[in-house]
């Protein structure tokens, strides 16, 4: 079994982008929400547009060898990015591991 070909960050980014606000993004949403209404993991899935909007900016600001080694970033470096676009710290985190995730897998 070979590697899945790796994919770019900016088009992992517009990958999760695909059910940005849309009906069934939302349905989706709603079956992975805690008591408090939030599901993080599902952001992945179905991003609310502010925080698309927040992953976008958190990918413009990163510097070209941040983009290429993204699969190395330390919490540290991605708690900096994150702070640096004002975005939150741990949809960037589960964003940054979705990315690790993807292009890891195996075919």
């Amino acid at each position: 079994m070979g590697s899945k070909a790796k994919i770019s960050l900016e088009e992992y980014l517009e990958k999760v982008a695909l059910f940005c606000e849309n009906e069934y993004g939302n349905r989706f949403r709603t079956q992975f929400a805690d008591a408090n209404g939030t599901s993080e993991l599902a952001m992945l899935v179905a991003p609310t547009a502010e925080e698309l909007a927040g992953l976008r900016r958190a990918v413009a600001i990163m510097t070209t060898a941040e983009k290429e080694n993204a699969l190395t970033l330390s919490d540290e470096q991605i708690r900096t990015i994150a702070e640096d676009a004002r975005v939150d710290p741990a949809n960037f985190a589960i964003f940054i591991n979705g990315y690790i995730l993807t292009c890891k897998r195996v075919s």
